[in-house]
């Protein structure tokens, strides 16, 4: 399990591991309050995808990421 360096390639990377098998991913979002980070992971018990920040405006694409994840789990779309 490595952690990816750059949110846009973590961001695609878990749109797309999530479009392969809704029903097998997971997304998890822990946040650590003594050091000061913010961890994401998605992972469908094959590939694990990790991103670690410390910034306080990565929470925004946090956001939106999340947002699309559940765009995409409310659509009849496959």
């Amino acid at each position: 399990m490595t952690y990816f360096s750059t949110w846009e390639e973590f961001a695609k990377a878990a749109e797309r591991l999530y479009m392969n098998d809704p029903t097998r991913c997971r997304y998890v979002v822990k946040y650590r309050h003594c050091d000061g980070k913010l961890v994401m992971k998605i992972t469908d018990n094959k590939v694990c995808l990790q991103y670690r920040t410390e910034h306080a405006q990565d929470i925004r694409k946090v956001e939106k990421l999340t947002s699309q994840l559940m765009r995409h789990m409310a659509s009849k779309e496959k």
